[in-house]
């Protein structure tokens, strides 16, 4: 691993940010909903939904207003997420949640490198979620439609003929005809027939007042892939070389603003001290003074990867069903997006007089999130990450470089998981005839294994 290299502590000024204690943690939200009975333990719900995080929440709340009986179980449903979650503008109006966006900026931009010929400006607007503002509303959804909420760690799962049951840390026995994972990567229940060769995405974020900074309150950066910073680091400088992180910067004010350092992609992934190191050199060298941290986040996400096994007696909903953007990391947009799919399928079986049950059951709704199509999308986009994973400081400039060039329906499309295999197909043959020369040279030397990889797993799922 490259932070084997071992980087001297000299580098680092001693006290910095990273001596800062955050100040807040995330507000639980204050909405009144129903709480699972103790005395109705040997009931039964027509389905239960592990984990309230958005994709869960969303998916609760959508099964229960088509008429099913829902419960969600989590350690505690009303408290506040931690992360912070960035989306495009539109991707929130499609799924009419648009006011659930605390800040929005009217631009954004990517910086390849260098100075400020290396700008690009990206005609899309771009919001910070409010986590709080969408952990209600939809917290509210679910209450209006009587979805019942129990306050407990899934520990075991037990699937039976026609119903399964959650053994909760309390000893509670949760039962329902479908269980619906949406705890997120870490869980025990979702089965895999296949190794789960992960990239990882990595970041340290912090929202921080700070005396003053360089960047226009105006516009959100998206990407700063310059490394200026690292001209005094050695260390640094070889590592980033070979895995190079970017600037993620959300300017709220003159004093205010969220600053994360992201590793795009790596396997094995990038160590999180170096993260850390290198945004220190990064804040220094722009002169960005840390006065309070208001907030710090670690990040990391799991990219790519196998699906689950499909079909399965639990079914997977956000990063448990393998939906996290293989190139990208997003996930919350499309989970709220794809969520009324899979509600219209439980819907379809739970809520019919032929009450469907069992495999038929997992195999339809497993179907709705994952047709064929999807299944072949998604092989594109995990070549888009394998290519990536190949590409150091000097490649992946020339790639962004000739991305954020194409025509803003495949750029777009690509980063919000909307084109279709044919569309895909065009992105790429356009981004090779867009890039340059040494970038062309790259993609050919470095990205046949992975271009192979994908013809195979396409072929597959074709049989």
């Amino acid at each position: 691993m490259l932070s084997s290299l071992h980087i001297r502590s000299s580098q680092i000024p001693r006290a910095s940010f990273l001596d800062l204690a955050p100040t807040s943690r995330p507000e639980p939200v204050s909405v009144d909903i129903r709480h699972h009975s103790p005395a109705a333990n040997g009931s039964s719900y027509d389905a239960a939904v592990i984990g309230c995080g958005p994709a869960g929440l969303r998916l609760a709340g959508l099964a229960s207003a088509r008429g099913l009986r829902v419960c969600c179980v989590d350690p505690d449903p009303l408290s506040g997420w931690r992360n912070n979650y960035g989306a495009w503008v539109d991707e929130f109006e499609e799924v009419g949640l648009e006011e659930c966006m605390d800040r929005v900026w009217e631009r954004a931009t990517v910086v390849i490198g260098g100075g400020r010929e290396g700008e690009k400006d990206l005609d899309r607007r771009y919001g910070r979620v409010g986590r709080k503002e969408l952990k209600t509303k939809l917290l509210e959804g679910c209450a209006d439609h009587g979805v019942s909420f129990h306050k407990a760690k899934a520990w075991t799962l037990d699937h039976q003929e026609f119903r399964s049951k959650i053994t909760c840390s309390d000893g509670c026995d949760i039962w329902a005809s479908f269980v619906v994972d949406a705890s997120g990567f870490t869980s025990p229940f979702m089965e895999y027939d296949k190794p789960r060769d992960y990239g990882y995405q990595i970041a340290h974020g912090i929202l921080a007042e700070v005396d003053s900074h360089p960047f226009d309150p105006n516009t959100m950066l998206l990407m700063d892939w310059r490394d200026a910073h690292l001209d005094n680091e050695p260390y640094l400088r070889a590592n980033n070389e070979k895995i190079p992180t970017f600037l993620y910067a959300m300017p709220f004010d003159s004093n205010l603003i969220f600053l994360e350092e992201t590793s795009l992609v790596s396997r094995p992934t990038l160590s999180y001290t170096e993260i850390k190191k290198r945004m220190v050199a990064r804040l220094r060298h722009l002169g960005i003074k840390v006065k309070r941290v208001i907030e710090d986040e670690k990040c990391l996400i799991p990219m790519g990867g196998p699906l689950p096994r499909i079909p399965q007696g639990v079914m997977g909903i956000g990063g448990t069903a393998g939906m996290v953007h293989p190139s990208t990391g997003y996930s919350v947009a499309r989970s709220l997006r794809l969520a009324p799919l899979v509600a219209d399928a439980m819907a379809e079986c739970l809520g019919s007089t032929r009450m469907i049950r069992g495999k038929q059951l997992y195999q339809r709704v497993w179907s709705s999130l994952w047709t064929a199509e999807m299944k072949g999308e998604r092989e594109l986009y995990r070549f888009g990450m394998e290519t990536l994973l190949k590409l150091d400081l000097v490649g992946t400039r020339r790639f962004f470089d000739a991305f954020f060039d194409l025509d803003p329906h495949y750029w777009q499309g690509f980063l919000s998981s909307r084109l279709s295999t044919k569309e895909l197909a065009i992105l790429c043959l356009s981004l090779f005839g867009h890039a340059s020369n040494p970038s062309r040279l790259d993609i050919v030397t470095k990205c046949p294994a992975p271009l192979l990889r994908m013809l195979g797993n396409l072929a597959l799922q074709a049989l």
